[in-house]
């Protein structure tokens, strides 16, 4: 059974040694560092700022304070952004618990794709513990929706798996309309989803600059688009790279449920904003999901889905 991510084993999984890497952050410019390193079962997936004396913020959905162009999760004066895609290869390669460690508050871009985070994940070797994992199951439709007719929802599945379908739409660019329908596994997640890169109108980049943000991007780590044109000399990886980059960006969003979901996700148009906005809307609801299997969270572990269902929406 494929789930979002359900390994065969369907014990928790953390990694086998730590690994680390440096590079800049998309907005911030900075020089950026990031430690993946192993975690006790039912410990989850925790940032670590070191530079601010190991604070620690649980990658959940409730501590998700900023969605613009990228997800930030923070606690008290605490956070970090642009967690999106080392979220992705976590939950794309099955793993349950880490300690994500940064030395600021951005996670480095890399390749603008989840690929190098895959990379290091695998160098550092998995390994399965023999802690059961919990799956979350969505009972009943939950949808949320923008005025413009973006849409994101979560549906019960027809099978004990995660299966997504999304669509974009940027109408005279080189990215037009395009969709997605897939079964998200570890599978499908490594071969058609990790390596697609995050993308940018060229229009935009000079607006984006001028509020403080994307001081980081280039060529090197994002597809930009010039109306009918893609400016990367490479080209793309794939005639769908836009629209697979965005289902990536909903793995690592809705990673932040704290557990591996086992429904089916339709959007159009999703983007971080709603993909928190679906998560937040899943939990509010108690009639809507259930845990399947006996979560595991370890002692000090800050939070559930139960008790994050609480929490504030954000804009």
């Amino acid at each position: 059974m494929d789930g979002f991510i359900t390994v065969e084993t369907g014990r928790r999984r953390t990694l086998k040694a730590p690994i680390g890497c440096v590079g800049v952050g998309l907005h911030s410019g900075l020089r950026a560092t990031v430690t993946l390193r192993p975690a006790a079962a039912g410990t989850g997936i925790v940032f670590r700022r070191i530079d601010l004396g190991g604070i620690e913020i649980p990658a959940l959905f409730d501590h998700v304070v900023d969605t613009r162009l990228c997800t930030a999760i923070g606690a008290g004066t605490a956070r970090v952004s642009t967690i999106e895609h080392v979220m992705a290869a976590l939950a794309g390669t099955g793993i349950d618990d880490a300690i994500v460690e940064v030395d600021g508050p951005e996670v480095p871009i890399m390749d603008g794709s989840a690929a190098p985070f895959v990379f290091l994940i695998d160098c550092a070797g998995i390994a399965t513990t023999a802690a059961p994992r919990a799956t979350i199951e969505v009972l009943r439709p939950v949808r949320v929706e923008e005025a413009n007719g973006a849409f994101a929802e979560l549906l019960p599945a027809y099978e004990a798996a995660f299966d997504a379908e999304l669509e974009i739409d940027f109408p005279n660019t080189a990215i037009g309309r395009q969709d997605v329908t897939m079964r998200v596994s570890e599978r499908s997640f490594r071969e058609g989803l990790a390596d697609a890169r995050t993308f940018t109108l060229a229009e935009d980049v000079a607006r984006l600059r001028a509020v403080g943000l994307a001081q980081g991007g280039s060529l090197a780590n994002a597809v930009v688009v010039d109306g009918p044109l893609v400016l990367n000399p490479g080209g793309l990886r794939r005639v769908d790279e836009f629209v697979r980059h965005k289902l990536l960006d909903v793995v690592g969003d809705l990673a932040l449920a704290g557990a591996p979901l086992r429904g089916r996700f339709r959007g159009s148009r999703s983007g971080h904003a709603l993909n928190n906005r679906l998560l937040r809307a899943l939990f509010a609801d108690a009639s809507a999901w259930r845990f399947v299997g006996q979560p595991a969270f370890a002692e000090g572990f800050s939070t559930s889905p139960m008790r994050a269902a609480a929490a504030p929406a954000i804009a």
